[in-house]
């Protein structure tokens, strides 16, 4: 299975998600630290969850981090996070 399909499935599971775009950007980093041949390093992702109702930025992340903590000390180098409840905006 591909990273970015498990990242996507790891979060729709953890946070049941009214909307999710996970985007592999590993080719933007080419020569740059972290980045391996195949890519599949640096990843942007969009989401939306009732589950960040009332959490702020940072416990956001260390909710989204704890959900792919396996993906984060593997072969991912770097997680750009974007992460609203309904009714924000991203």
């Amino acid at each position: 299975m591909h990273t970015r399909d498990l990242i996507t499935e790891k979060l729709h599971n953890a946070f049941a998600p009214e909307s999710l775009h996970v985007e592999d950007e590993s080719h933007r980093h080419e020569g740059h630290a972290g980045h391996r041949p195949g890519g599949e390093t640096h990843f942007r992702l969009y989401i939306v969850s009732e589950a960040f109702r009332g959490k702020s930025r940072l416990e956001r992340h260390r909710m989204i981090n704890a959900a792919l903590a396996s993906e984060l000390t593997g072969g991912v180098h770097a997680l750009a996070i974007h992460a609203a409840a309904p009714g924000e905006n991203l």
